[in-house]
């Protein structure tokens, strides 16, 4: 979610050859074969049924899950005839288990996402901004600077959505201001998400797959505010010094708000931990801070009656009876209940993708493609092309085929397919998941053709941001 949560891998990205070299024998390659044909086009069409999602109302995760099944069925059906079946069995097993880890960790992090939701710590951020009485231009300023930095942990999808409702109580029937701060925010929210393995699920690839180290991805810090705040100023232009009629709401933060963020940083160090120090997948120490999360649930709960009638007494005594009548609303908290309010349709779909993907992969289309883009190409244009390519596409398919080609890189060319990946979706609406997002919560006022309309803006912050990035970390080249 360019989302997020904003949606989140796998550990190494093989190269099929590997399943051949296991196996003594190599796999088919079936790129001029009716199956390749017929895979590419139903993948075609899965892809183009994900673009329409706003207008048809399909979600996404549904033709992506029907044609990766499809063209698994096709695959393995080729290869049990040819007697290879073990190799196609290999690769589906493969592409599982980077799924796996995927899901579980995209998990945790949605699951403490919906925690800090349901303790109103996000409504207590929007109040905090509508209260301050600040200007459309203030606005669209803050809820852009607050989205580039909140992105790097939170995730671009999820980042995007809380900005975006800032937006839409305090820009009324202002169409024009809602358009302008919405493509500021998904900007900026994938900007932001470029310099952190947390903020985009194609940096958390690129860094679980091994080729960027925790610690290596602070070169993409300036090349990101430089893709964001190229565009951020010629828009505001646009953006008139009015304030906004609203009022000010107070919101009070339920029970062990702060203490779940707390624990949301200390799960990140424990997977960063796990990563660095034992070379064990991110995912563990993921897994491991959802049970801070369960054992803190766990001390809410047991702890409830004492809490509420202490706060009982203080309320009584104030004669306070809206806090009593909150007091009478309050409800045990339930980690459970914070895991199911997970996004499961963009799970589903990277699920989706994955394997699809991966078919295409053992086919053989994507050795075709890589032997085309790296190593008849220059890789850096490789790498300016995976940007643009991510705005039609999505940046998820196309950065899993990049890993899963395995090309020949440089530290430096690792890092600009990551930022290329991470900002270029951001030329079009459909090119993230914090753009698809935002154009269902500002239904009709943030629109792909009014996003269509400052993509040569945007594309000026794109093309800025790989010039910085080839400037300032030449020696990584």
């Amino acid at each position: 979610m360019k989302s997020l949560w904003a949606i989140f891998f796998g550990l190494i990205f093989l190269p099929y050859s590997a399943f051949a070299a296991s196996s003594d024998v190599t796999p088919l390659d079936l790129t001029h074969s009716t199956v390749g044909y017929a895979a590419l086009l139903i993948f075609g069409l899965a892809y183009t049924l994900v673009m329409l999602e706003e207008y048809l109302q399909l979600r996404k995760s549904k033709p992506v899950l029907l044609a990766a099944g499809i063209i698994w069925a096709m695959v393995g059906y080729v290869y049990s005839q040819q007697g290879q079946i073990d190799i196609a069995k290999v690769a589906l097993e493969h592409n599982l288990l980077e799924y796996a880890e995927l899901l579980l960790f995209l998990l945790v992090a949605m699951t403490y996402i919906s925690a800090m939701e349901e303790r109103r710590l996000f409504d207590a951020l929007q109040a905090w901004m509508v209260g301050k009485g600040f200007n459309f231009k203030a606005l669209f300023w803050l809820t852009g600077i607050l989205a580039f930095f909140i992105s790097p942990i939170a995730d671009n999808l999820t980042t995007a959505l809380l900005m975006c409702a800032v937006v839409m109580k305090v820009g009324g029937d202002n169409t024009r201001f809602i358009n302008l701060a919405c493509i500021n925010i998904v900007v900026a929210a994938n900007a932001g998400g470029a310099f952190s393995p947390f903020g985009d699920i194609t940096t958390l690839m690129v860094w679980q797959a091994g080729h960027v180290s925790f610690s290596e991805f602070m070169p993409l810090f300036t090349p990101s505010v430089v893709s964001y705040i190229v565009p951020a100023v010629i828009m505001s232009m646009f953006i008139p010094n009015a304030k906004p009629n609203v009022a000010h709401v107070h919101v009070e933060l339920k029970r062990g708000a702060l203490r779940i963020v707390g624990l949301f940083i200390l799960t990140i160090a424990t997977a960063v931990a796990f990563h660095a120090v034992l070379h064990f997948p991110p995912v563990i120490g993921m897994m491991m801070g959802l049970a801070y999360l369960q054992f803190f649930g766990f001390f809410l709960r047991i702890t409830l009656k004492r809490s509420l009638a202490r706060k009982a007494q203080v309320a009584i005594a104030n004669r306070d009876d809206l806090a009593l009548k909150r007091l009478g609303s309050v409800v045990p908290f339930d980690v459970f209940r914070r895991v199911s309010h997970a996004e499961w349709d963009t799970l589903l779909f990277f699920y989706g993708v994955v394997m699809c993907v991966g078919g295409l992969s053992l086919i053989g289309y994507l050795n075709m493609v890589s032997e085309i883009m790296y190593y008849q190409w220059d890789p850096v244009w490789a790498n300016v092309m995976v940007g643009i390519l991510s705005a039609i596409v999505d940046n998820i398919p196309v950065m899993f085929a990049v890993l899963t080609m395995q090309p020949e890189m440089s530290m430096g060319n690792w890092l600009l397919v990551t930022l290329t990946a991470g900002v270029g979706g951001s030329l079009l609406s459909i090119g993230s998941a914090a753009g698809v997002a935002l154009m269902g919560a500002a239904h009709g006022k943030y629109t792909f053709f009014g996003h269509l309309k400052w993509a040569p803006v945007i594309g000026l912050g794109y093309a800025a941001s790989i010039m910085t990035h080839l400037w300032l970390n030449n020696g990584l080249f």
